[in-house]
């Protein structure tokens, strides 16, 4: 397996994107910390680990919490000495213009979306560059592509992509690779709560499918294996890159 025996962690892998992350990490050998504030659905994700026979512990972090960060940072390495690679998941979405969102709205999606990735980054990078290790953190096509009615989600993902580029040339020489990975629309975690507010769910799926070249939403897997291709001594050469997975959504206009 091509990260047998490496550590990695994975921030909001309690359910969606960062679940399918966590479980493709371990399908590949390496021991995952899944790192979420719902402790049941880390839980629940360590448990669909163990039904594979791979390893994995569940921890409840909170990124925006500088306190709670060095505690996840103290707990891996309590637990399994190193860590190779770092995914910086976590995030949630407000789906409004800018004249409707709060001030306390937009602090906490910049809190979390990209305070998350600043916190871990900054707290792990020092154990990072021991192992010569990996950081992706996870954008989207909404840092490239803006949708209407959310202004402070896309803001945060576009920050995202430049503080990845930042970080790649800061730590590069170090031996620490960063890169980010930009979905389209997928079928589990954001996406699917927005689509389940929707009156008629199913059929919001499917017209956001007819929007990418391949007519159809992304399953997690999907964008899970990408994370743990760019873990990988496979992606030694690849860093400050944002890795579009998106079926073809930013190709061009949608057949009609």
């Amino acid at each position: 397996m091509k990260l047998e025996n490496r550590v990695v962690v994975v921030t909001g892998s309690g359910s969606g994107i960062g679940r399918a992350c966590a479980l493709e990490f371990a399908k590949a050998g390496a021991k995952v910390v899944v790192a979420d504030l719902n402790i049941q659905g880390a839980e629940e994700t360590v448990k669909q680990i163990e039904e594979i026979k791979r390893t994995a512990i569940a921890f409840k972090t909170d990124v925006s919490n500088p306190e709670s960060v060095k505690q996840l940072v103290d707990f891996t390495l309590k637990t399994y000495s190193k860590i190779d690679a770092l995914v910086n998941n976590a995030a949630i979405q407000i789906n409004k213009t800018v004249e409707d969102t709060t001030f306390e709205e937009w602090s906490l999606q910049m809190s979390i979306n990209v305070g998350g990735v600043f916190l871990t980054s900054k707290y792990f990078l020092p154990y990072l560059r021991e192992t010569k290790g990996s950081i992706v953190n996870m954008s989207s096509v909404n840092s490239f592509f803006v949708e209407p009615m959310c202004a402070g989600y896309c803001a945060t993902k576009a920050a995202i992509v430049g503080l990845t580029k930042a970080m790649a040339i800061d730590h590069g020489h170090e031996g620490v690779r960063v890169n980010a990975i930009c979905p389209g629309y997928i079928d589990a975690g954001l996406a699917e709560g927005y689509f389940q507010v929707q009156p008629d769910p199913e059929k919001a799926r499917l017209e956001a499918g007819k929007l990418h070249a391949l007519w159809r939403i992304g399953k997690s897997e999907e964008v899970a294996r990408v994370a743990v291709f760019l873990s990988s001594d496979d992606a030694s050469f690849i860093t400050g890159s944002s890795v579009v997975v998106d079926g073809g959504f930013g190709s061009g206009l949608p057949p009609q």
